[in-house]
């Protein structure tokens, strides 16, 4: 599995509670995929702006036609503005069709990037896994 860097947001000095969210899109065609992951960059550059953003990763398996988003939030209104959010929309709706998404969030007691991490990539490698209360 291929992964971006860490993306902080500005809430990324948070301590406390935050939200994490896992979005694992295969695409029906590999041919979908470039366009995908512009798409997907094009997003992570306005991740420092984006209010209750604390960071995220990208990641991808290309020969799979799998990408997707681990996703760290300050909060559930945080998530959801995301989601509403126009260029994110906008996205939705162009590839809306073109293949299957999955998606799961768990609240976490604290950000911790390694354990974040590793909850997610045992989620994206097994699909009934259920994060652990962290």
């Amino acid at each position: 599995m291929l992964r971006s860097g860490w993306r902080p947001g500005p809430a990324s000095g948070m301590s406390g509670p935050v939200l994490v969210s896992v979005t694992d899109f295969t695409s029906a065609r590999s041919r979908s995929l470039p366009g995908i992951a512009r798409a997907g960059f094009g997003l992570r550059r306005s991740w420092p702006r984006l209010d209750g953003a604390v960071g995220l990763w990208l990641w991808a398996e290309p020969l799979a036609r799998r990408t997707g988003a681990v996703s760290v939030w300050t909060d559930e209104e945080a998530l959801r503005g995301f989601a509403r959010w126009p260029p994110h929309t906008t996205i939705m709706r162009r590839y809306r069709g073109r293949g299957q998404v999955r998606a799961m969030t768990w609240e976490a007691h604290r950000f911790d990037e390694a354990e974040v991490w590793r909850q997610a990539y045992r989620w994206l490698t097994r699909s009934t896994h259920v994060p652990e209360d962290m």
